[in-house]
């Protein structure tokens, strides 16, 4: 397997590299950086939510809702996530999907589902 730019590095370094990309708003360079990551990682709640929000914001919504799925699997109540996913099932045009997602994540963060 040939060596990229995106895999290059040990975890850490990789990590730092995908966050930046992220700050500078290349999400799909972030994504490329996290995908293997998150393969060496799997458990990780950190490199996974960061990929799902580089799918979201290059607008690969299936692939966020992969990620997203997979995280609120791992950690039921990871506030985040869950509202990640309801606003991703959103822009899918899922909204009644989205809807117990958002609820979810509001009763999570404290909220009241009606705000």
């Amino acid at each position: 397997m040939d060596m990229t730019y995106y895999d290059h590095g040990t975890a850490a370094e990789r990590w730092e590299r995908a966050r930046m990309f992220f700050e500078a708003k290349d999400y799909a360079a972030a994504a490329r950086v996290l995908g293997g990551l998150v393969e060496e990682v799997p458990e990780q709640t950190g490199p996974r939510l960061l990929l799902a929000r580089s799918y979201y914001h290059s607008a690969q919504l299936s692939r966020a809702e992969n990620e997203l799925r997979a995280l609120v699997e791992l950690d039921p109540v990871e506030h985040y996530a869950r509202l990640m996913l309801g606003r991703t099932l959103q822009r899918l045009g899922r909204s009644e999907e989205a809807a117990s997602h958002l609820r979810i994540a509001s009763a999570l963060g404290g909220e009241s589902a009606e705000a």
